[in-house]
């Protein structure tokens, strides 16, 4: 009996952590005005320096920062963060001079301090906001301008002469510099007007070959349902049967596919299924974390050869 009140407390204890939504904050260091795209989806109307976005039901977000600046270009990055939890980004740039997003902190909501002064709070939405992109981009012309010398008057005796130096080298030119700033304000479509199917971005050469077009990721409970559809089979090719149709219908992250390894009693099996399922895999940046599922180092290498013929 007290196992199985353990067992319940244990289970009630799992779905609330699955159940409790996240925060994200993301602010620019140096004041540059943003868009953050999360899965593909705009949540801010008009760019701002610090974002908060509440309510996220995943602990896993495809994050895209898109610059007010046209010049500085966008970061792209998938974020993993603890359920129930308010998570903090920096927008800055690194040694090498590029913008990064870079993880800050991280507490319970519960103790997360109130908005901040001038802080752009939010719900999640899957709905992108009606407002488009907005650029500017700044333009410098430098103007150079040369003032002719003064008149010189000469005295000779006998002759009186008034002359009139517009050479600058003389005595008495001067040159000016003028700077004129001019900015440049453009609208874009929306973001997800860019990709009006599922709002999918463009996949990068790496991700090319990714045989799905989901943008958003498994949440944590129905991910809990799919392992024990797949762990209700009795043998592993049952299960490795299973798992090969699941991942072809359903966003599943690398840390999932790791999960779902461990589902299986044979390490060959195991190794069938990682590596199919690296075709169909959400986050493929993130694949190097199924290698923790692996007892033998000669399947991870031969997991790792094989991501490497791509």
């Amino acid at each position: 009996m007290k196992k199985a009140v353990l067992l319940l407390l244990a289970v009630y204890a799992s779905l609330q952590v699955f159940s409790q939504t996240s925060n994200l904050v993301f602010y620019s260091q140096n004041g540059e005005k943003f868009y953050i795209i999360l899965n593909g989806i705009r949540q801010n109307e008009k760019a701002e320096t610090n974002v908060k976005v509440t309510g996220l039901p995943q602990p896993y977000y495809k994050v895209k920062v898109i610059f007010e600046e046209k010049t500085l270009g966008e970061i792209d990055k998938t974020l993993n963060f603890n359920p129930g939890t308010e998570t903090v980004f920096s927008v800055m740039k690194n040694n090498k001079g590029e913008f990064v997003v870079r993880w800050q902190s991280e507490v319970p909501i519960a103790q997360a301090p109130p908005p901040a002064q001038g802080q752009n709070v939010m719900v999640y939405t899957q709905t992108a906001p009606t407002g488009n992109i907005t650029y500017t981009e700044q333009t410098t012309t430098t103007v150079t301008t040369a003032t002719p010398g003064a008149n010189v008057s000469m005295s000779v005796p006998g002759v009186n002469m008034n002359v009139n130096i517009n050479d600058p080298a003389y005595m008495g030119a001067t040159t000016t510099t003028t700077t004129y700033s001019t900015t440049t304000t453009t609208t874009a479509s929306d973001y997800n007007d860019h990709y009006p199917q599922n709002n999918v971005p463009a996949l990068s050469p790496g991700r090319a070959h990714i045989k799905n077009d989901c943008w958003m990721a498994t949440n944590s409970s129905e991910f809990e349902g799919i392992k024990k559809n797949i762990s209700s089979n009795g043998f592993d090719d049952t299960r490795l049967s299973q798992a090969k149709t699941i991942i072809q219908k359903k966003c599943l992250t690398s840390y999932q596919v790791k999960d779902i390894c461990k589902l299986f009693g044979f390490e060959s099996t195991m190794l069938d299924f990682a590596k199919f399922a690296y075709d169909w895999v959400y986050d493929q940046d993130n694949y190097y974390v199924v290698n923790e599922a692996f007892s033998f180092e000669s399947s991870k290498t031969e997991l790792n050869n094989f991501i490497s013929a791509y």
